[in-house]
């Protein structure tokens, strides 16, 4: 049993766990793809929880959960005068963000989670990267998309420290999947396994994969603050390594699909039709050579765990048919079907 839990039985009579000593926790955000998650754990192992959004988006929570409107940029007042245990910035992407909330909350909060990003550690210049190796804050190649975001998450991890110094936390979780993605990358595979036939598989036999399932980094990022554990954490899965080969394979059998796999490795034929990420699988060369192999030995030895990955390609495909038909029927797949079957008889034409 991990640290400061205790059993209680819930109200269906299932044996759960609850966090010895209930918190108060702020939640900025609460109703994007994380959020949700987090705060139904938390609501769950007994914590008192409040959001802060802009009232926008809706979420199924908890009704217990209290809810504060502002807007991170600029906008705070609502959140002046009053005391939490902890916070959980899980809405910023811009380091400004995160500058007023930990100037303002730094005397009434007593520890702050930033949720920032393995793209943090951006240029992934080596394979292994922890959180020992250093990040720059400073933008040096403004043509660089990866560069600015991972720039801005690191800014933001130094204004957490700077502010609440052994109080503050960092989360880096790499691609976050599962049920709710609110981007079509992993959900592409689930859905196209389904359909079976013939699947191209791009990558090269060696190319690893990463990812996490949102529920395991929600229910680690509670269990950080209730354990009030301090530092940077790179959230990274599966618990062992894997190619991307290997998740190919994983996920086919999680849902007995129907498929002959077509293994694509050449990398310049694969740019030609613009297939340079499939999610958990990229294409691993240059500034992202080492992106899909960060440590995660420091999150594990904290507590971070795993369920199987079956268990988030199976329920990622049960919830996509609840996702706006609108969506459903033009996703942002990174390869379509109409790039997958061209790709394919070139292959197989030259030989492949």
């Amino acid at each position: 049993m991990l640290s400061g839990f205790r059993p209680f039985v819930g109200p269906a009579g299932v044996a759960q766990e609850r966090a010895i000593a209930p918190l108060d926790l702020l939640v900025l955000g609460g109703t994007g793809f994380i959020g949700p998650y987090l705060v139904r754990y938390a609501v769950a192992r007994g914590h008192r929880v409040t959001i802060f959004t802009r009232g926008r988006h809706q979420a199924d929570l908890p009704e217990s959960v209290m809810r504060l409107e502002g807007d991170r940029n600029g906008k705070l007042q609502a959140l002046e005068g009053k005391r939490w245990d902890a916070v959980v910035d899980d809405s910023a992407n811009v380091a400004d963000w995160v500058r007023q909330s930990t100037e303002l909350l730094k005397d009434s909060a007593g520890r702050y989670l930033f949720t920032s990003s393995t793209g943090a550690h951006y240029p992934y210049m080596k394979r292994g990267l922890s959180e020992a190796d250093p990040v720059h804050y400073d933008l040096r190649d403004p043509k660089d998309g990866s560069e600015a975001f991972g720039v801005m998450k690191a800014q933001g991890e130094r204004y957490v420290m700077e502010a609440f110094g052994e109080r503050g936390l960092v989360v880096r979780p790499t691609y976050i999947v599962g049920p709710g993605d609110t981007t079509d990358r992993f959900p592409y595979w689930p859905v196209r396994l389904a359909r079976g036939g013939e699947v191209l598989a791009p990558g090269k036999v060696d190319d690893p994969a990463q990812l996490i399932d949102v529920r395991d980094l929600a229910e680690f990022m509670v269990r950080l603050l209730e354990d009030r554990r301090s530092g940077v954490y790179d959230a990274v899965g599966p618990a062992r390594p894997m190619t991307a080969r290997q998740f190919y394979a994983a996920a086919a059998a999680a849902l007995k699909a129907d498929v002959r796999f077509t293994y694509v490795d050449d990398y310049d034929f694969l740019r030609s039709y613009k297939v340079e990420a499939a999610i958990p699988w990229a294409m691993l060369s240059g500034n992202d050579d080492g992106m899909m192999s960060i440590s995660n030995a420091r999150a594990v030895g904290a507590g971070l765990t795993y369920r199987p990955l079956a268990d988030t390609v199976r329920d990622t495909l049960a919830w996509w048919p609840t996702v706006r038909e609108a969506r459903r029927m033009k996703p942002r797949f990174s390869i379509t079907p109409e790039i997958e079957a061209a790709a394919l008889a070139d292959w197989h034409a030259r030989g492949g």
